[in-house]
């Protein structure tokens, strides 16, 4: 199995947990959800299009989200959104493009109701040196009032992942950069290892936070959504 398919996720509205897999098929009918749909229904405002994205880490599929995006949002919206969940360390260029790295470039400006339609992948680079790609579908459309006064609403994300410790294997909560770089190992580490680890040279050990970019280049979280 795809590791999107047995790697758990949280529904935002009802906390229910369950595969990325199933929390496709969950959405659409989650109660909770629904109600507050229908709530946005009686707000002032004209109903616009509203975008369901699954947001993907494109080497390590565990990441994801599941957002809602306002079609008359533009992407670098969508770019801050990331950044601020997942990526920013460092202030480094960003762009979207489809087809990949050598796939034509998408300006940030354009709205997302000019980009998505199925089929479409867009894909996320963040930083040119230590590379972050992000792919990134439309699995649903509707149209409706946002439920938030944001052009992007967290419906689901993943689970952090459970790493064993490279000393105990028990559920680790560091990461060691010096044993990353110099010995090309991801060292996790438990509470109890982490403190009397022997490797100093960069630095204390980094927390292991919900983000594919932990351990790339200066990235220590905190890996919350920006509202």
């Amino acid at each position: 199995m795809a590791e999107s398919e047995i790697s758990k996720g949280a529904c935002v509205y009802c906390e229910l947990e369950t595969t990325g897999v199933g929390m496709l098929k969950h959405l659409p009918s989650c109660s909770q959800r629904r109600e507050r749909i229908a709530e946005s229904e009686g707000k002032k405002g004209a109903p616009q299009k509203l975008y369901h994205l699954r947001v993907q880490d494109a080497q390590d599929k565990s990441f994801w989200l599941d957002l809602e995006m306002r079609g008359n949002a533009a992407l670098q919206g969508l770019d801050n959104y990331l950044r601020a969940i997942w990526l920013e360390c460092c202030g480094h260029l960003s762009q979207f493009s489809i087809g990949g790295w050598r796939g034509a470039e998408i300006p940030p400006t354009k709205r997302a109701q000019e980009i998505f339609a199925p089929g479409v992948v867009l894909t996320h680079i963040y930083d040119f040196g230590t590379s972050s790609e992000t792919l990134i579908k439309a699995m649903a459309v509707r149209q409706g009032k946002p439920t938030t006064s944001h052009p992007i609403a967290l419906m689901a994300r993943n689970l952090l992942p459970e790493t064993p410790c490279i000393k105990c294997k028990n559920k680790a909560a560091w990461l060691c950069m010096e044993c990353l770089i110099e010995e090309d190992t991801f060292g996790a580490l438990c509470d109890k290892h982490a403190k009397a680890h022997e490797h100093e040279n960069y630095g204390e050990p980094v927390p292991l936070v919900n983000s594919p970019r932990v351990g790339m280049c200066g990235y220590d979280g905190p890996a919350e959504p920006p509202y």
